[in-house]
C-alpha cells in the first residue's frame, strides 16, 4: 500500500514527496525480489539488481554526456527496458504509453509519476518491489510535465515529443541484450513457439482465418503474452499479399500463423505454415529459397554490419534463388528488441548491428516464408523461436547452416 501520508495527499494539485531536500540518490536501481514464472526462477534477484543497476548507470552517464538534467520516458518500450521488464504501464493495448511515466535525473534520482486512480495498484503490482519514489496528482489535472522539470531542475529530455523538452532515442541504450534479458527472450521465444505449434497441429479445412486468430490469442494469453500483430491467412491471400490480415476466409488446403507477441516488454516474431496433404513441388521450391536468402542474412548479421549493406545481402540472394527483385515486394525484416522492428535493413540504412542485439529477419518468395526471432551474440546466432515438432529446411551459407522451418503436412 501507499504510505499514510501519500495517501492523505492524493487530492492536491500535485504530490511531490521531499526529494529536493536529499543531497544524494542511490546510484544503482534495486528491485526485491526475483522473476519466477509457474514456480520457475527465470532471473534471480541478484541478477536482476545487476540488470537495472546497469540500465539506471546507463542513462545517468548518457545525461551527463548530453548535458541534460534529467530524462522523462513515456513510451512502454522504454519503461520496460529501464525496469528489466517487472513493469507493464498498458491499459490501451495498442497504445504507445501507459498510464505512469518514469523520470531519472543526472544526480540517480528514480521517479514514476502517475494519478491517484492508478497510483494504488501501481504500487502494489508494478513498483513496489522497485525503488523508484512516486509522484501522484489527480487523473484531471495531469502534472507529469511540470513536476519532471522540477524534480530534475534544469533540462529535461523526453521519449515522446513534448513542447519545452529535447527529444530522446534510447534504441542505442538498449540495443544490446543483457544476460537477463536474453534468458526473458528465451522463455518468451519457447512459449510462443510452443502455441503456434499447438495451434497449426490442429488446423482442420474449413477453419476460418477469425477463428485461428481466435485460437492463437487463447495459446499466448494463457500464457501470460500478449499478442501484437495477428497475420493469419488461408490459400491464395498466402500467395496474393504481404500482410495479409485475418478476413475471415476459410482454409482449403494451405493455412498460414503469422505473428508478434510480447511480455516484459520484448517482442518476438515466428510464421508457420500447415497445408493438407502434399506440398506442391513449386511451393516447396519457394520456401527452400526463402530459407537460403533467410540464411544469407543470418549470416551477414555480424557486429558492425549496416543495415544498407544487410539489404544487399538480401537482394543478392534473391537473385542467386532465381527471384532477382524480390526483395522490393516487401521489406526483409531486421533488429528487433523492444519494438516488433527496432529498425529493418533498408537501402541507405546506417543502424549497425550490435553484439546481443535480436533479429527478425522474414524474407518471402510468393506465398513461402521464413520468420523466426533470433539472438546474435560472440558471433553466433541462437535460434529464439524453435519448432522442432515440424519440418525443418536445409539452409546454409558460407558453409555454415542455418535454422529454417517449412511446411507441416496435415
Amino acid at each position: 500500500m501507499l504510505s499514510p501520508r501519500a495517501l492523505t495527499m492524493l487530492s492536491a494539485p500535485c504530490f511531490l514527496f521531499e526529494y529536493e531536500t536529499r543531497e544524494r540518490y542511490e546510484m544503482s536501481m534495486r528491485i526485491g525480489k526475483s522473476l519466477v514464472v509457474n514456480g520457475k526462477t527465470i532471473v534471480s534477484q541478484e541478477a536482476w539488481n545487476a540488470e537495472l543497476g546497469a540500465k539506471h548507470q546507463q542513462v545517468v552517464e548518457w545525461l551527463r554526456s548530453e548535458a541534460l538534467d534529467g530524462i522523462l520516458l513515456k513510451r512502454n518500450e522504454n519503461v520496460a527496458w529501464l525496469t528489466g521488464g517487472a513493469v507493464e504501464l498498458r491499459v490501451l493495448t495498442p497504445g504507445e504509453t501507459g498510464v505512469a511515466s518514469l523520470l531519472v535525473t543526472k544526480e540517480g534520482g528514480r521517479f514514476y509519476l502517475t494519478t491517484a486512480n492508478e497510483a494504488p495498484r501501481l504500487h502494489d503490482e508494478e513498483f513496489g518491489k522497485l525503488d523508484f519514489e512516486p509522484v501522484i496528482f489527480p487523473w484531471y489535472a495531469d502534472g507529469t510535465c511540470e513536476a519532471a522539470l522540477r524534480l530534475a531542475r534544469g533540462s529535461v529530455a523526453c521519449d515522446v515529443p513534448t513542447p519545452g523538452f529535447a527529444h530522446a532515442n534510447l534504441y542505442p541504450l538498449r540495443a544490446g541484450l543483457q544476460e537477463t534479458e536474453i534468458e526473458r527472450f528465451r522463455w518468451l521465444g519457447r512459449e510462443t513457439a510452443d502455441a503456434v505449434t499447438a495451434v497449426l497441429k490442429e488446423l482442420t479445412p474449413g477453419i476460418s482465418e477469425y477463428a485461428m486468430e481466435g485460437q492463437v490469442a487463447a495459446a499466448l494469453l494463457s500464457r501470460g503474452i500478449l499478442p501484437s500483430v495477428y497475420l493469419m491467412a488461408v490459400d491464395e491471400r498466402i500467395f496474393k499479399y504481404k500482410h495479409a490480415v485475418a478476413r475471415g476466409a476459410r482454409m482449403e488446403k494451405y493455412g498460414m500463423i503469422n505473428l508478434c507477441a510480447r511480455k516484459w516488454g520484448l517482442t518476438v516474431s515466428i510464421t508457420r505454415f500447415a497445408h493438407v496433404g502434399a506440398v506442391p513441388d513449386e511451393l516447396q521450391a519457394k520456401f527452400h529459397a526463402t530459407a537460403q536468402v533467410n540464411a544469407a542474412l543470418l549470416d551477414a548479421s555480424r557486429v558492425g554490419t549496416t543495415s544498407a549493406e544487410l539489404y544487399r545481402v538480401a537482394r543478392d540472394a534473391y537473385a542467386r534463388e532465381g527471384f532477382a527483385g524480390d526483395e522490393q515486394m516487401h521489406h526483409q525484416g531486421g533488429a528487433t528488441g523492444y519494438w516488433e522492428r527496432e529498425w529493418v535493413a533498408t537501402p541507405s540504412g546506417s543502424e549497425t548491428v550490435v553484439d546481443g542485439e535480436a533479429f527478425a529477419w522474414n524474407p518471402s518468395v510468393r506465398g513461402g516464408k521464413v520468420e523466426d526471432t533470433v539472438l546474435l551474440r560472440d558471433g553466433k546466432i541462437e535460434l529464439l523461436t524453435p519448432t522442432p515438432e515440424l519440418p525443418g529446411l536445409e539452409s546454409s551459407a558460407n558453409g555454415t547452416s542455418y535454422p529454417a522451418t517449412g511446411v507441416l503436412v496435415l
